[in-house]
């Protein structure tokens, strides 16, 4: 009895897991997770525009360096690419097609982290327009966790 309970438990949890990984994270315009107001779904690989997984709103693919415009990871559609601190556009890692940085909080035009260049600021749930966390300046609101290179796509798209 107990191993049947076990069983059905497991099955039930894995259940639970596998539905809140096809749900997707949503990105939500402004301060609000209001439903109306989802602009772009993540589930870990594709990035589609509003509340939908259906594979004709995709707008990007991140295979976690590279960001791919659509459903598709051939290199000539590479958008961006990221290393963990720096968005390049296009396929490469030169310094001089830094497009952002990023230092954990904030987002930097380009390959600084002057304060004065700050574009976004990000908590980790909400970014906001600039260096700040003023309420009247969130821009966007996330409901789970999107690589950094996804949120900038998002932000530029």
């Amino acid at each position: 009895m107990k191993k049947i309970l076990l069983l059905t438990v497991s099955l039930l949890l894995i259940g639970a897991a596998q539905g809140l990984a096809y749900g997707g994270v949503h990105i939500y315009a402004g301060n609000s997770t209001y439903s109306g107001n989802i602009l772009y779904t993540y589930d870990g690989k594709y990035l589609y525009k509003g509340n939908s997984t259906y594979s004709g709103s995709v707008l990007f693919t991140y295979d976690g360096q590279y960001i791919y415009t659509g459903r598709s990871t051939y290199s000539g559609n590479t958008l961006f690419t990221y290393d963990g601190k720096y968005l390049y556009t296009g396929r490469t890692t030169y310094s001089g097609n830094t497009l952002a940085t990023f230092d954990g909080k904030y987002i930097y035009s380009g390959r600084t982290t002057y304060s004065g260049n700050t574009i976004y600021t990000f908590d980790g749930r909400h970014i906001y327009k600039g260096r700040t966390t003023y309420s009247g300046d969130i821009l966007y609101t996330v409901d789970g966790p999107v690589p950094f290179a996804v949120l900038c796509a998002a932000c530029l798209y």
